[in-house]
């Protein structure tokens, strides 16, 4: 597959709510296999599909680098407790803040081929899914944070998007 350019924090693409997909072609087969791809390369546990500048509602989340979670159309559909910590993305590198998450969410999705699928996530995978719903309704999580964003230097970490 191929890497695909990361669009960064005040691209236009960013802020515009993401369509729903209503077909798994060829084309969106591709799409979440690059996804994965560039994920992986900028060590993050999760990407949207606008952050490759595509407004599909399509997200990849992978928190422990041995079990990847593809979403269409993902919805929360349920969320239980707080957590707050530091919280990074791939659209804003180098950059970290405080955020609060639910500690615990459900999302109801298609996977990649179209099938419905319920994924419960806490902690970590809570947050990146919070995180990466977010984007696809065009929201950053610089929204959220509490107090300023900090510089980091990622090697590997799992807070990174």
């Amino acid at each position: 597959m191929a890497l695909r350019t990361i669009r960064i924090a005040g691209d236009p693409v960013l802020e515009k709510r993401c369509r729903e997909v209503k077909d798994m072609t060829p084309r969106i087969r591709e799409l979440i296999a690059d996804m994965y791809d560039t994920m992986y390369e900028g060590n993050g546990v999760g990407l949207a599909a606008p952050q490759v500048g595509i407004l599909k509602r399509i997200a990849v989340v992978d928190c422990t680098g041995e079990d990847p979670i593809t979403l269409v159309n993902p919805v929360i559909v349920e969320t239980e407790g707080e957590q707050s910590g530091d919280e990074g993305c791939l659209s804003l590198p180098g950059k970290a803040g405080k955020v609060t998450r639910p500690m615990r969410v459900v999302v109801e999705a298609l996977n990649e081929n179209m099938e419905p699928v319920r994924i419960e996530g806490e902690e970590l995978l809570a947050r990146a899914l919070c995180h990466e719903i977010d984007h696809l309704d065009g929201h950053m999580y610089m929204e959220k944070v509490e107090g300023p964003l900090h510089d980091v230097a990622y090697e590997d970490e799992e807070e990174e998007e």
